[in-house]
């Protein structure tokens, strides 16, 4: 199978084609979609004459390509309707009645230059679709954000995340203005459903099935906490869907020389406790290093309660409800991973039995408040 992608180098190409490609490379396998297909992509910079061959040999046309932030207004419909022109006019030279997809906008609604040259395209591609009994479609995409957009040129989200991850200034002239969203990923999932014929259709045009509303203040304020979480430590809510996209955005625009930040270790001669995330909801996750033949914990909680992982060493873990004589033992060790519950009422210590470092992997179903310990030293 043939596709010709135009615009392969913008935003929703780059993107288009890296899914693609796992696709063909068998990373990805998507019921009724052939792996063995081939992309054509064309961009400002493929030499024009490789567009005849592409539309002759095309068995599915995504038309990607067009203009939003030129330097003369003419240029908007030249590129938007013009190109798009040239494109059904090569297809039909070659008697090429495949499938063709159009990237419109949201604006195409809107009497301006850049949505009256949308429109212009959309008209002419539906014209096309009659004249010759070629199947086209319509998107009239929103804001689109994920990674690989271009900041400061025309994405707010994009625009924002890179600034914030920079330490550079942003400017918010409206907080309460609401935008509508799209995530890239739910773009490309589209878009391959509507490779196998199954897009997603409102009236005459088609849609993605998954968008989002949020506020320019929310989206900045979330943008912030993202920003922070590497000194406090706390994870955004991942259950909320557009909060889990604008954070993958976000990661997407770190510099590249801050992939990476330091933790606070808390070290003393028995080793060292370094807290990994706290979250609001789900807990705290640390990790523990005892050194050789050292005791650690010897205490009990009224209602924290903990998992104990060890993935490096062995030791034991030892276990007394505060009521009682008796003492449990569980043996722990990296070669035979176990999680080992810290049952409430039961003062508990661990013990490196071995002559290396132990590493244990420790979650706490609360977040460590120094105001309300809830941590009671008693020995086992």
């Amino acid at each position: 199978m043939n596709i010709l992608i135009t615009g392969a180098k913008g935003f929703i190409g780059k993107n288009l084609i890296a899914q693609l490609g796992n696709v063909r490379d068998g990373n990805v396998r998507i019921e009724g979609l052939d792996p063995d297909l081939m992309m054509l992509e064309y961009d400002l910079d493929t030499d024009p004459g490789l567009l005849d061959s592409f539309c002759k040999r095309a068995d599915f046309v995504f038309h990607l390509a067009g203009v939003n932030r030129p330097k003369e207004q003419s240029e908007f419909m030249a590129g938007n309707f013009g190109f798009t022109s040239v494109l059904l006019d090569t297809l039909k030279k070659h008697g090429n009645t495949c499938p063709v997809m159009l990237a419109s906008s949201i604006q195409a609604a809107l009497a301006n230059p850049y949505g009256e040259s949308k429109k212009a395209g959309e008209d002419l591609l539906f014209s096309y679709g009659k004249e010759t009994g070629a199947n086209v479609l319509v998107y009239r995409f929103p804001n689109v954000f994920g990674k690989w957009c271009r900041p400061n040129y025309n994405s707010a989200v994009a625009t924002f995340c890179h600034n914030i991850a920079h330490d550079l200034p942003i400017t918010v002239n409206d907080p309460s203005v609401i935008m509508n969203l799209v995530y890239i990923d739910d773009i490309v999932d589209e878009l391959l459903a509507a490779l196998q014929g199954n897009e997603t259709t409102s009236e005459r045009f088609c849609v993605v099935p998954i968008t989002h509303t949020a506020s320019l203040g929310s989206i900045v304020d979330l943008l912030h906490s993202f920003k922070t979480s590497r000194s406090d430590l706390s994870v955004p809510d991942m259950s909320d869907a557009f909060t889990r996209k604008l954070h993958a955005t976000y990661l997407s625009y770190l510099p590249k020389d801050s992939f990476s930040y330091p933790l606070k270790m808390n070290v003393d001669h028995r080793g060292s406790f370094t807290e990994i995330i706290r979250t609001a909801d789900r807990g705290q996750f640390s990790v523990n290093i005892s050194k050789p033949h050292i005791v650690k914990g010897n205490h009990w909680h009224h209602s924290k309660n903990e998992k104990f992982l060890v993935v490096s060493g062995h030791g034991v873990i030892r276990f007394r409800r505060i009521d009682s004589d008796e003492v449990l033992e569980y043996a722990v060790s990296g070669d035979k991973m176990e999680v080992v519950d810290i049952p409430t009422g039961y003062t508990h210590n661990i013990e490196n039995l071995g002559d290396t470092d132990m590493v244990t992997f420790m979650w706490a179903n609360e977040s460590f408040d120094p105001t309300k310990p809830d941590t009671y030293f008693l020995e086992v």
